[in-house]
């Protein structure tokens, strides 16, 4: 079985308890592959607990979930040197973040001490306590949730984390036909305890040692860094994407050529993949506010005008 054979059965499985929102699911998944994380923003009860919940039983992965609350600790998350008098020693009990699947629940509803708390573990793959570092299980993967800044009680993420995903992508209501689908299904659709894993562990990790193998054009690489370069020059933003962005969108077209059936990058892959690249990671200037000019908009505006490369690339 090809590893795109093996990866539309993961997401034929999350669409048993997920209606509409292949397209999610597909950029979730790339974003697995390629070793990043993932920020879901959106407006609660429109499945964004399901969707991590869906890919983590589909792999047979162990899955751990974070509740982000006010008065959460950062040792609530990573875990803690506890000392047991018996045998006059600290033994470490580790947090949820020792797990494959990781999902962070409302992140910005904690304070910032302790969503830096997850940085350490999402760069670097291990954690330290009490100057000693743990190696976290591979595979790792982290999906945050988060509700707009415009609800009560959550706080932004620091710009240092945002940067630690790779995407951040938004679910978005369903339709009308597909919320009707919804009901229709509620009685009778799969249940998430009852979803089956389609995919072992040692295979998800055979195909990310796959992905760093898809080709890309050195055209490619240079439409990706015109792209970076372009969010650095636009009047509105105080910073533009860094060389960590053009890592990001590289390695994201990566695994959506191989989702794809691909083994090598086409434009498109780029053109299609940035914005969910780099919306997070551009920072606008006070004025940019003032003029109702969004992330989302640069970006798009950035995208629109960068001429896509077709030359050595018109015989595949």
């Amino acid at each position: 079985m090809s590893a795109k054979e093996q990866l539309d059965k993961v997401l034929d499985n999350i669409e048993k308890v997920i209606i509409g929102k292949r397209e999610v699911a597909e950029l979730s998944l790339a974003a697995l592959l390629a070793g990043g994380h993932v920020l879901l923003e959106d407006v609660p009860g429109v499945g964004k607990t399901m969707m991590v919940r869906a890919l983590a039983k589909s792999m047979g992965a162990k899955f751990k979930r974070i509740q982000f609350t006010p008065d959460l600790l950062p040792s609530d998350v990573i875990g803690v040197s506890i000392y047991n008098p018996k045998d006059l020693e600290f033994h470490f009990r580790p947090g949820p973040i020792m797990g494959n699947i990781v999902l962070a629940d409302e992140i910005n509803r904690t304070s910032p001490k302790t969503q830096s708390s997850l940085l350490e573990g999402m760069e670097e793959g291990s954690i330290t306590v009490d100057g000693e570092t743990m190696v976290i299980p591979k595979p790792f993967f982290v999906m945050a949730t988060q509700n707009p800044i415009e609800y009560e009680g959550t706080y932004p993420l620091p710009e240092a984390q945002l940067d630690r995903f790779l995407l951040k992508l938004r679910m978005g209501y369903p339709s009308r036909e597909e919320e009707m689908e919804v009901l229709n299904r509620s009685s009778t659709t799969v249940s998430i305890d009852e979803l089956e894993p389609v995919m072992s562990l040692e295979e998800l990790l055979q195909i990310q040692q796959l992905v760093k193998t898809v080709k890309v054009d050195e055209t490619i690489r240079s439409y990706i860094v015109d792209l970076a370069l372009h969010t650095r020059e636009e009047s509105y933003v105080y910073l533009g994407v860094s060389p960590r962005g053009s890592i990001a969108l590289m390695k994201a077209a990566q695994a959506y050529a191989l989702l794809s059936g691909r083994d090598f990058v086409k434009p498109d892959d780029v053109q299609y993949l940035a914005k969910f690249v780099f919306q997070h990671r551009v920072i606008l200037r006070p004025e940019a506010r003032y003029d109702g000019v969004t992330a989302e908009e640069i970006v798009e505006r950035i995208i629109t005008r960068t001429r896509i490369p077709v030359k050595r690339l018109a015989g595949r």
